[in-house]
């Protein structure tokens, strides 16, 4: 089916672009959603009499998106739930829950704008995209951990999945890493020519024996 873009639609087209879609997505998404008509004389007709009136009111989204999304823009949000040791979850986060933690913070997130590939299932740090507007895309951090003090100590990088010897190996693991970087950059910072003694070492052309010669 040819369709009539009504605004950006990632990976399809720009606002006006007439682009050939499957009919089950055009039925489905494009023309509930209002993203776009379908390519007939009659629309196309239509579209171009309205157009200004539309690439108007598009820009008018954008910039009130571009204003929230500073808000947004990096924010890290937590989300509670019962996990097993190995981290997988009872159930998954979905884009419902994900919408639902930023708009308690104060942005108004719907879950079409949440762009999640699939629903998570583990516990752990996520990055995801969150679309405010077509043109207006951007990233926060989503904490799933089984308790708020999981999740602090996740977002300071500590290993929780696994068992509990697994985890600390991980941790062990974490503070030899540490001290070894450490340990290199004290060895880096020695012997660079400036130490005391360095500065005290006579030249070898104004020692007392050559001076008496």
């Amino acid at each position: 089916m040819e369709v009539i873009l009504l605004e950006r639609v990632d990976k399809l087209g720009a606002l006006g672009d007439t682009v050939r879609v499957k009919n089950g997505y055009a039925r489905n998404y494009l023309l509930p959603s209002g993203k776009a008509l379908r390519a007939t004389p009659a629309n196309r007709e239509k579209f171009e009499a309205d157009r200004t009136a539309i690439e108007a009111k598009n820009e008018e989204r954008r910039l009130a998106a571009a204003t929230d999304s500073e808000k947004l823009d990096g924010q890290s949000y937590v989300v509670i739930r019962q996990a097993g040791e190995s981290g997988q979850l009872y159930g998954s986060v979905s884009t419902r829950d994900i919408a639902a933690a930023a708009s308690d913070g104060g942005i108004p997130v719907k879950r079409n704008n949440v762009l999640l590939d699939a629903p998570i299932k583990t516990i752990g740090l996520y990055t995801v995209r969150v679309s405010l507007h077509p043109e207006v895309i951007v990233e926060v951090s989503i904490n799933v951990a089984r308790t708020e003090d999981e999740a602090e100590a996740q977002a300071r990088g500590e290993v929780l999945i696994g068992t509990q010897s697994e985890r600390e190996e991980a941790r062990q693991a974490a503070e030899e890493l540490f001290a070894a970087e450490e340990s290199e950059s004290a060895r880096n910072g020695e012997g660079d020519g400036d130490t005391p003694e360095a500065e005290a070492t006579p030249d070898a052309a104004d020692t007392p024996e050559d001076t008496q010669k």
